[in-house]
């Protein structure tokens, strides 16, 4: 299939109002799932909001921060109960999210859960564009002895690009957000007022500034402010050679 020429032609009839995209009807609550030791198990809470049926499709992979990349791969460790649901328009579904495995959790463990909704070429109309739905959910499940996330940030250059590293030699992640980087002569770098990501725990993760950077310092350090979930972040960040 050629990707490119459907995009255009949506596009297209997007524009020309030839197309009715239907609006997101799968709600998934909370956000976030936390799981302390010695507890095994939590609940997530699917609701159809739309006017038909919607079948859906649950998931739990191991999350983990590769050489300062994202990396999901699939688990038995924690399993969804039922791993699929079909749920009535208007109704509320709960779902169990369960550690299996029976080895303790050392400090903390971190996974995905992605809940999509399904296609169903039964209900499909000329003319309408149906954006299904994938919810990420991040679930943890950690031991009372996990330790607080400490980060490490450091400041490099890739490919033009100013890249952000974050060490975290803690035991827990620690959620980022609002992320600024100041260098000495005053010159800003906003990745936005939202979310910038996790650095899991144990774990170094990279992030590229949104702006080219090349008025920014080439070497000294940099401050670096923004807010965690555990409060405000201030930092200072060495400048160092691209990794």
């Amino acid at each position: 299939m050629n990707w490119a020429r459907l995009a255009s032609a949506l596009a297209g009839a997007l524009l020309f109002g030839a197309v009715q995209v239907r609006a997101e009807s799968l709600q998934v609550q909370p956000a976030l799932v936390d799981v302390v030791a010695p507890s095994a198990a939590s609940t997530i809470t699917l609701r159809n909001e739309g006017t038909t049926p919607t079948n859906v499709q649950i998931r739990v992979f191991r999350w983990s921060q590769v050489n300062g990349e994202e990396s999901l791969q699939p688990t038995d460790d924690v399993v969804a109960s039922p791993p699929a649901v079909t749920l009535l328009p208007g109704t509320d579904y709960v779902a169990r999210i369960v550690r299996v495995v029976k080895r303790p959790v050392a400090t903390e463990e971190a996974y995905r859960l992605l809940v999509d909704e399904l296609p169903d070429a039964s209900r499909a109309k000329t003319g309408t564009v149906r954006l299904l739905v994938r919810h990420s959910i991040p679930v943890f499940f950690g031991s009372q002895a996990r330790t607080p996330p400490s980060l490490d940030w450091t400041i490099s250059r890739q490919d033009g690009r100013l890249i952000v590293s974050a060490h975290n030699r803690g035991g827990t992640r620690l959620r980022i957000s609002a992320l600024l980087l100041r260098d000495v002569s005053g010159h800003k770098i906003s990745f936005g007022g939202g979310l910038v990501g996790y650095a899991l725990g144990q774990s170094t993760m990279r992030w590229a500034a949104p702006a080219s950077g090349r008025k920014f310092a080439t070497k000294g350090s940099v401050s670096i402010s923004g807010q965690g979930n555990d409060g405000p972040i201030n930092a200072v960040a060495p400048v160092v050679a691209a990794p």
